[in-house]
């Protein structure tokens, strides 16, 4: 598994790390039931603190993204189809918010956002 942390994002490792074996799960690159490194093997990989990957490993617990058997391991969990929908949600929101923030920086009318959506989408289908 590839993690690549970023000293000079402005993200904590714990998250930066999350973030990526959720993209990782969502885009089906680690399927349901996949084993994760152990928490002390990945810190050893990434030279960081036992304690970032235990709390890596929590928050994906948490989110209902893995699943912990004790003496086993780190596992990922069952696909949870509105989970993974409501993670995209997020992600669409956050990138809409920059889309309309660099828009009024801009210039661009709402009407004009809107406009350009339109035709984004219309030359996916």
């Amino acid at each position: 598994m590839d993690i690549i942390i970023s000293n000079s994002s402005g993200k904590p490792i714990y998250e930066q790390i999350s973030e990526q074996i959720k993209n990782s799960i969502i885009s089906g690159v680690l399927k349901e039931g996949d084993a994760l490194p152990s928490m002390r093997l990945l810190a050893k990989e990434l030279h960081i603190s036992v304690i970032t990957t235990k709390r890596a490993y929590e928050d994906l617990e948490r989110d209902g993204f893995l699943t912990t058997v004790t003496g086993k391991g780190s596992f990922v969990a069952p696909k949870n189809i509105e989970l993974i929908r409501e993670e995209h949600l997020r992600r669409i929101e956050a990138l809409l918010r920059e889309a309309v923030a660099l828009a009024r920086s801009g210039g661009v009318s709402a009407d004009e956002l809107r406009e350009m959506l339109n035709l984004l989408e219309e030359g996916e289908s």
